[in-house]
């Protein structure tokens, strides 16, 4: 994409439907006259009273607990520095988005229209009755620390600029563990520290109480050395500042065992690098460009441990590691400030679970067979989904012990509870799909290409990294389409119907027919076949010239999986292909299964039908706990409908007994814990959260998906494919550009399973 078409999709993305990225969501009900009298008048006066007779009770009857003020005047916005207010506003919406997808915590942005430190400070003391807890966001230096200093020490609610804290709590927990893998003490090492603003204090000020020695710290800003018989040096960076002639960078790290680069990029060279002792560290955290790109160094000396600010590389140092979890658990124990222990608990929770086994979902997600403490790990990844149970619990009892918490909890389990099911409304599947399809992409045949949404899809899943895509279809149209998005990649272009692919056409129908000649396909049928689109693009599946194979935006369901299960065995030992559908509801990602293939599954159907899905839902890190749903409740019916489920359940309890698996159930009863546990606790799903329903027929199940989707706006991934031998997946008639780019993920997961499987066959 050009920039022009970059920054086109940007500002629609920022302006439509509706424009920003945030709004305000009601909580309560207010469908009737009597809601709205409790909503408002006359019903609001009474915690209205409550409130004035107990200031506390606020918590207990307003969102003030849960709701975090993200405050800027605009003056160090990103990289765009002092830009004001009003134009900082889409980065603080932005940071409102992290708080809500990481943490469940609500936020209003502020900006505000004062570059005064005193009145900053008042206005924002103004308003913090109506907030649970302050983000500071991008105020530039020496400002941010006044700013701060003051309003911790004034308000009585968990104040933080995270510009400052979060990138020190982050790199000190990476710290921890590099001077650990490099068996090196903290009191030992040699620091260099390049870029002396407000970030890189924050950072040296939590690395002194780590342990390192402020005579072992050497400070550079862009001028150079800081040195004390400078005058323009703030008190802060007075701290760090020596006694003595200005040295170069290239001289200080001479020796040095740690570089901290929070700067600007490329600065660090190979030559600096093995000037440093062994087992240097190097966090070069200067966005886009680090102070020395991961692979040059990693080249330079194979003894560096590294991190980063980019995901792309191991080791990111990213903020969303720690605020959100540090307002989380600020906020629960309704802490009146952050303070240094408890971002010295945030710290320590984060090294500490670097050094955890590794949940299998992440492991997924990264497309690692297993990532282990070590040089290429020595911080959790953002989609570890354990950050919230262990960082938010750790501030917590941090604000407990030292004395700032008027909350306390005392049942620690069921806080743990909560911090999960707050998780359960986040999307963060799809992060973690396309985050795995990136780490091998592969070549995705788009087999309507000359559709615009299509070619939409295909365009986003080229410049995302999430994979190759080929294109099918008219070639001028298809041209003219690029042309209008700005897609100016050199893509191959094959439209299956022209002269100059008839060689390919006739490969692909002889090998064809020699799989199908002996069930009434001739080699002229054969022929014709591989002038359609659909059966053209298969083959090259099947012929090696593709990974991956995605359709079906503008034909009927039936009319485009007809010639897929026509040219595409099914995969080893499977009996039957089906489809299941990832639903990304409130309560976590559901799999429901069969969707669009088996009208009427026989028990024995849906036996394999519950094993697939059950592979489906591991394949995306998730384990299964499946219910066989249907209209009764362990046999209370005798119909066949309820039977056969009933059959299938007492095969999959014989045989496979350590699915968790049971049915047949009503769809209520298998998604209330509470009601199954009181009246059904002989259930295999007693206790557990299900995650997987797999319904008795095609109806039931394809009016379920599609009824979640359109009334309540449920996020669908699917039809999912199952027991195909190659991947090759079909949009449902009509997708959306969003829906088009998940099934391409899908479709780029599935052929690198398939390519591992078939790899461990060949050792």
């Amino acid at each position: 994409m050009n920039k022009d078409s970059k920054r086109e999709e940007a500002l629609l993305y920022h302006s439509k439907p509706t424009p920003g990225k945030i709004q305000v969501v009601p909580t309560k009900k207010y469908a009737t006259q009597r809601d709205l009298s409790l909503a408002y008048s006359p019903g609001v006066a009474e915690p209205c009273l409550e409130i004035a007779k107990n200031i506390d009770d606020v918590y207990k009857y307003t969102a003030k607990g849960n709701l975090v003020a993200v405050i800027s005047n605009g003056t160090a916005v990103l990289g765009l520095g002092d830009i004001g207010p009003e134009a900082s506003k889409p980065v603080m919406e932005g940071k409102g988005l992290l708080f809500k997808i990481f943490s469940d915590i609500d936020v209003f942005d502020i900006e505000i229209g004062t570059k005064d430190i005193e009145e900053f400070i008042q206005t924002v003391k103004n308003i913090a009755p109506t907030f649970g807890g302050i983000n500071l966001e991008d105020i530039k230096a020496p400002e941010s620390f006044e700013i701060e200093r003051r309003l911790v020490e004034e308000l009585d609610i968990p104040v933080m600029h995270d510009d400052q804290h979060g990138t020190a709590i982050i790199s000190s927990a990476a710290l921890i563990n590099a001077l650990e893998l490099a068996g090196k003490k903290a009191e030992d090492v040699k620091v260099v520290v390049s870029g002396a603003g407000s970030a890189a204090i924050a950072c040296t000020d939590l690395y002194v109480l780590l342990g390192v020695k402020v005579e072992n710290i050497r400070m550079f800003n862009s001028k150079g050395l800081l040195t004390k018989d400078n005058p323009s040096l703030s008190e802060l960076q007075l701290k760090y500042a020596v006694d003595g002639a200005k040295i170069e960078l290239s001289e200080a790290i001479k020796g040095a065992d740690v570089f901290i680069g929070l700067s600007s990029g490329d600065i660090l060279s190979p030559e600096m690098l093995l000037s440093m002792n062994d087992n240097p560290i190097v966090f070069a955290m200067a966005n886009p460009n680090p102070e020395i790109d991961y692979n040059l160094a990693t080249e330079t000396r194979k003894d560096v441990i590294m991190a980063t600010g980019r995901s792309d590389f191991p080791n990111q140092v990213n903020n969303v590691l720690g605020f959100p979890y540090i307002f989380r658990g600020a906020l629960d124990v309704r802490a009146t400030k952050i303070n240094e222990a408890m971002k010295m608990a945030a710290v320590k929770a984060l090294a500490i679970l670097a050094k955890e086994p590794v949940p299998e979902q992440v492991n997924v997600a990264y497309g690692a067979t297993k990532l282990g403490f070590g040089r290429d790990y020595i911080i959790p990844k953002p989609f570890d989904p354990r950050l919230i149970t262990i960082v938010a619990p750790a501030v917590a009892k941090a604000a407990m012990e030292s004395g700032v918490a008027k909350n306390p909890i005392t049942d620690w389990a069921a806080y743990e509870d909560v911090l999960r099911e707050r998780m359960g409304n986040d999307n963060k599947m799809v992060r973690l799909m396309t985050n795995r399809a990136k780490m091998d992409p592969k070549r995705i045949v788009f087999a309507e290409a000359d559709q615009l949404n299509v070619l939409k899809a295909a365009q986003i899943v080229y410049e995302d990294g999430i994979g190759f895509p080929i294109l099918l279809g008219n070639k001028d149209a298809i041209l003219e389409l690029k042309a209008e998005l700005g897609f100016d990649a050199e893509l191959e272009i094959i439209d299956p119907k022209t002269n100059e692919e008839e060689g390919r056409r006739n490969r692909f129908a002889t090998s064809y027919w020699e799989t199908r000649d002996r069930r009434g396909v001739s080699l002229l049928d054969a022929q014709k076949f591989m002038r359609e689109r659909n059966y053209f693009a298969a083959m090259m599946v099947n012929e090696g010239e593709a990974d991956a194979l995605v359709t079906g935006h503008t034909r009927s369901y039936p009319s485009v999986v007809k010639p897929m299960l026509q040219l595409i065995e099914k995969a080893h030992g499977a009996s039957l292909v089906a489809t299941a559908n990832m639903m990304l509801t409130s309560r976590g990602p559901m799999f429901l299964s069969d969707t669009a293939i088996n009208i009427n599954p026989s028990a024995e159907d849906l036996v394999n039908i519950a094993i697939m899905t059950a592979k489906t839902a591991k394949m995306f890190g998730v384990e299964p706990v499946i219910a066989m749903v249907s209209f009764s409740n362990f046999g209370s019916s005798t119909s066949p409908g309820a039977s056969k489920v009933r059959e299938a359940v007492a095969y999959l309890h014989k045989n496979h007994p350590d699915l968790i698996v049971d049915g047949e159930i009503q769809a209520d009863f298998a998604l209330n814990q509470e009601m199954l546990a009181e009246k059904f606790p002989f259930s295999k799903l007693a206790g557990k959260k299900v995650n997987t329903l797999i319904f008795p027929n095609l109806e039931s199940a394809n009016i379920t998906y599609k009824l979640l989707k359109e009334l309540y706006k449920v996020n669908s991934i699917g039809p999912i494919m199952m027991g195909m031998g190659k991947p090759v997946h079909i949009f449902q008639l009509g997708a959306s550009v969003e829906e088009m780019v998940n099934m391409a993920a899908i479709a780029v997961i599935d052929a690198q399973e398939k390519e591992n499987k078939k790899n461990k066959l060949a050792k």
